[in-house]
């Protein structure tokens, strides 16, 4: 598989993201092996990039990642993330990226993945309690101790960006992005691009909506973060349903799937995009990676960048709040 840099650091043209195999949606956790299976084949394939992040589970995710990797180390990029755990009492889902929290992090996430360092390690979201000058003034300790190769941000605006990378050079954001989530492209990416910075995208197909597959949310459980997304609840779901319509008819015509052709659409937006569409089965491994091979044409191309704004925020008010958006 191509490789190509975010900002120095170098990683697999697709990505692998963990967090379905453990946390977010309906069947997940329910099979470990499966996991570590499709971990080892992306491996195989050529993927190197792997997505976890402590809140995953919390952090059985990050464990799930160790053990899948244990004996490959060196053939892998591990990114993790801080940040939405706070350690001093709050818990999970208590926004906390004080230094002292970051400290208390990275030693879990290490001792999980077993590991002495971290290729990528990403505030996970922005805290509106601690400067992100402090937070990075931490996390550039880490990088000289070693403990941390890289720092990244998720879900971070432009003016948080440039304060950040003005006390250590910031690797990568990470943020959502995807033919349903366009938000990044009018100020995010150009900024990034001036400051070279690149971009990992998560949720590329849509949390599955871009797929074909979702036609209906029956079967979604209690633990499925798509039961109370906004774009998959109430009307929007049925407004929304021309977009994934759309991608399948381009699909058909290029002679691949929907998952390749919205991955081969993000991949199309430029080399320092990174995807890491998530799975927990080895069949999807194998179809995602494979979209690095799709070239759509310029008028295929044409037609998915007309497509219109997804109905519904990506995010419930919930999350919204709790990331500060």
């Amino acid at each position: 598989m191509k490789h190509i840099k975010l900002g120095d650091l170098e990683v697999s043209r697709i990505g692998l993201g963990a967090m379905g195999m453990s946390f977010g949606y309906t069947g997940s956790g329910k099979s470990d092996a499966e996991s570590v299976r499709a971990v080892h084949r992306a491996l195989e394939l050529g993927v190197t990039f792997l997505d976890t992040a402590e809140i995953y589970g919390p952090f059985t995710n990050e464990e799930l990642v160790g053990r899948a990797i244990r004996g490959r180390r060196d053939d892998v990029v591990v990114a993790t993330k801080f940040g939405l755990v706070s350690h001093a009492g709050g818990g999970p889902g208590v926004p906390d990226s004080s230094p002292a929290n970051v400290r208390t992090s990275v030693e879990g996430s290490l001792r999980r993945l077993g590991t002495d360092y971290i290729d990528l390690y990403y505030q996970h979201r922005v805290d509106p309690g601690t400067p992100v000058e402090d937070t990075v003034g931490a996390l550039a300790e880490l990088v000289a101790e070693g403990k941390v190769r890289h720092i990244g941000l998720s879900e971070a605006g432009v003016g948080t960006i440039r304060r950040a990378h003005a006390v250590h050079p910031v690797t990568a954001l990470q943020s959502e992005y995807s033919l349903w989530t366009r938000d990044p492209e009018a100020e995010v990416l150009p900024a990034l691009r001036e400051l070279g910075i690149g971009f990992v995208a998560y949720s590329p197909l849509g949390h599955g909506f871009l797929t074909g597959g979702v036609r209906s949310t029956d079967d979604f459980d209690d633990t499925d973060l798509r039961a109370t997304n906004p774009r998959f609840t109430g009307d929007n779901f049925r407004r929304n349903q021309p977009i994934a319509d759309a991608v399948e008819a381009v699909a058909a015509e290029a002679g691949v799937t929907p998952a390749q052709t919205a991955l081969a659409w993000l991949l199309a937006r430029g080399d320092d995009v990174v995807p890491i569409p998530g799975t927990r089965r080895v069949t999807r491994v194998e179809e995602n990676t494979a979209a690095e091979t799709v070239e759509l044409t310029a008028a295929q191309l044409a037609r998915l960048d007309a497509l219109p704004m997804a109905a519904g925020d990506h995010h419930t008010a919930e999350q919204r709040e709790l990331m500060g958006l």
